[in-house]
């Protein structure tokens, strides 16, 4: 999808906000803030790799002081995102530091080697004020079949077809997104597992 022509990508994007919406995404992402911050708390978002930026328009539909900002590479992933948009590269975040109060990333981490996940996740230490946050795939052979099974009944892309099994497979166990993050210098780091959507929420504080 990160290469795919703007005309071919529609189709994926749409079925991320499907499988965000209906597989676990959405939930696991509300229930990790809900530790976190209160419904009235006015606070700020980086959403890095947010694509069409469904994550955090949940995020401002149940937190209606929060202010939250769209990142992507690929400024024509951000044509459906609503709110404060910016292309930029999440390797070298065109912020000052300390510019948000939590710096999050949804199913994003998983394409990338290890060392480079560390180097994202000292990237997003750098501009999170509080907490670096991250929702992600759980490696599991249910979740690796889900979407090429269902095809049929729910009409998926075929690019989400192809793409699926291999993030699935470029997911994560919950003792290596542990390492990974202890690796980058965070603090305090809780990596929870969330069935049956076979994702994982990691909640790291930056000091």
């Amino acid at each position: 999808m990160d290469t795919a022509a703007p005309e071919l990508a529609r189709g994926p994007l749409g079925d991320l906000v499907r499988i965000n919406r209906y597989l676990g995404g959405h939930f696991v992402l509300r229930s990790m803030l809900s530790r976190l911050v209160r419904r009235d708390e006015a606070f700020s978002v980086l959403d890095v790799g947010a694509a069409s930026g469904d994550m955090a328009a949940q995020i401002r539909r149940r937190y209606p002081r929060a202010t939250v900002v769209c990142l992507d590479q690929r400024p024509i992933h951000l044509d459906a995102a609503s709110g404060l948009r910016v292309a930029g590269d999440a390797f070298r975040l065109p912020f000052a530091p300390r510019s948000f109060d939590f710096v999050f990333s949804s199913l994003f981490l998983h394409h990338f080697e290890d060392r480079q996940v560390v180097e994202l996740l000292q990237s997003f230490r750098g501009v999170a004020r509080r907490a670096v946050l991250a929702i992600d795939l759980e490696r599991h052979p249910l979740a690796y079949y889900f979407i090429p099974s269902t095809r049929w009944l729910l009409g998926w892309d075929p690019i989400t077809v192809n793409d699926a099994p291999v993030s699935v497979e470029s997911g994560f166990h919950r003792n290596e997104l542990l390492r990974l993050a202890h690796a980058a210098g965070l603090a305090r780091v809780a990596v929870t597992r969330h069935h049956p959507w076979f994702r994982l929420a990691l909640v790291a504080s930056t000091t």
